[in-house]
């Protein structure tokens, strides 16, 4: 029997990725293994979102081949499909090259590979079955992912995705509710509904539903206890969404909302479709949810072109929402996009330092944020034990981290299950509480 490794990059519409990919590799006859050493295919489902990302993709190809010659290697995801048959160039191991979208003929490229083919390639978008695979291994008992929206027709003048995921594909609602119903009689109680821009979703089928009516019903399938859905796009957000968490509270009350900046000038350069302003109309309405909605985004620093006066009303932006957490980044420049052909660059030390400051002010909110927690109850999904703290590692519906201990003596069982915990400390990531049974 053959065996694989599969390493993942990147966000967790990769990791869902890679799910479907071992789906389809098991389902085969393959079977996985935990080392690359011990495999006979080596597989990298990869990332191209930032420079940095596709750097280590490249220079792990180049590790594992000094350390496991006569090996076959496959390179996945994004870097497949942004660049192509060069890596065949950059990295000659390297027998297939396999875009998202074509996961669909993975079986069919697999048999090319054993044939002794070295340069199989899977890259074409033109597709509209990028969602059904044969077969999905879930890595996780409890929560699954479902795809409900592919690619991007947006174009921020930043982001490589439409060149590396193509266009919006929406899948029909009734295939999603269907995937949903089948995930909950198998067990999960929690669903993580995923999209570059998730928000986006137009239902093809004569249902029509949109984005919040598919929430809705997804949240009404029974068995469910958690619906929680990523990446929201400003400008395809709207009210209806927070009418939907409001109303049902199986609809977990977080949302990811990326901003990128704080100025509408540098909003503007980046093509992102929306001024301050806007997007600020947009948070008024989640900071006026009775439910308390945590609110997380991504901002980016040392855009081309970005001034002092900019990065200042970046930092006020986060004075003035208060985000429960962000995930930050040097502006990275990407192949193929809009912002390679601008010319006012900043300097790499000061991204660096606008980067410092804008995390620096961001732990001090978290760290309030936090501590707004003490002394509060709250519902957690028991993800794992922590045996270096005696802690157990729960997840509440606000996303947040919150390590408990028990009144008596726990065993793994707890895992997937539902607890209230009273929160005792806060830190700037995490919380502290222990379970009330």
């Amino acid at each position: 029997m053959k065996k694989f490794y599969i390493e993942t990059f990147g966000c967790q519409m990769n990791a869902h990725d890679s799910e479907k990919v071992i789906g389809t590799l098991l389902s085969n006859g393959y079977e996985q293994v935990e080392t690359p050493e011990a495999a006979d295919l080596v597989f990298y489902n990869t990332c191209s979102i930032r420079d940095k990302a596709e750097q280590k993709v490249f220079s792990r190809l180049q590790e594992f081949k000094r350390r496991n010659k006569g090996k076959t290697f496959a390179v996945l995801g994004c870097v497949a499909q942004q660049e192509g048959e060069r890596i065949f160039e950059k990295a000659p191991h390297v027998s297939m090259v396999c875009g998202s979208a074509s996961y669909n003929r993975l079986a069919e490229m697999l048999v090319q590979v054993e044939a002794g083919n070295k340069r199989v390639t899977g890259l074409s978008l033109d597709t509209e079955d990028t969602f059904e695979t044969p077969l999905t291994r879930r890595d996780n008992p409890h929560r699954a992912y479902i795809t409900i929206i592919e690619g991007c027709d947006k174009s921020c003048a930043y982001c490589v995705v439409p060149f590396t995921r193509g266009p919006e594909r929406s899948r029909a609602s009734d295939n999603v509710l269907r995937e949903a119903r089948e995930l909950a009689e198998m067990g999960y109680t929690e669903i993580q509904l995923l999209g570059q821009n998730v928000n986006s979703y137009l239902d093809p089928s004569p249902a029509g539903l949109t984005f919040a009516q598919l929430l809705s019903r997804v949240a009404e399938v029974p068995g469910l206890r958690r619906v929680r859905f990523t990446t929201s796009h400003p400008r395809d957000f709207g009210k209806d969404i927070v009418d939907a968490i409001d109303g049902n509270p199986v609809l977990c009350n977080f949302v990811h909302l990326p901003v990128q900046s704080g100025s509408s000038r540098v909003l503007r350069a980046m093509q992102r479709l929306y001024t301050r302003d806007e997007y600020m109309r947009r948070i008024e309405w989640l900071k006026s949810s009775p439910r308390g909605i945590a609110l997380s985004t991504d901002i980016i620093v040392g855009f081309p072109g970005e001034t002092e006066e900019d990065f200042e009303e970046t930092l006020g932006l986060l004075d003035e929402v208060e985000y429960d957490s962000i995930f930050s980044f040097k502006y990275s420049p990407r192949p193929n996009t809009p912002a390679l052909r601008l010319t006012d660059q900043v300097p790499d030390e000061e991204k660096g330092r606008r980067l410092t400051i804008l995390q620096e002010k961001q732990r001090g909110i978290q760290l309030r944020r936090n501590a707004e927690y003490i002394g509060r109850v709250e519902e957690v999904m028991v993800e794992g034990f922590q045996k270096s703290t005696g802690q157990w590692i729960g997840r509440t519906s606000q996303n947040k981290t919150l390590n408990f201990t028990t009144p008596a003596p726990a065993s793994d069982t707890l895992i997937g299950g539902y607890l209230p915990v009273r929160v005792l400390r806060a830190g700037a990531n995490s919380l502290v509480g222990e379970s009330l049974n």
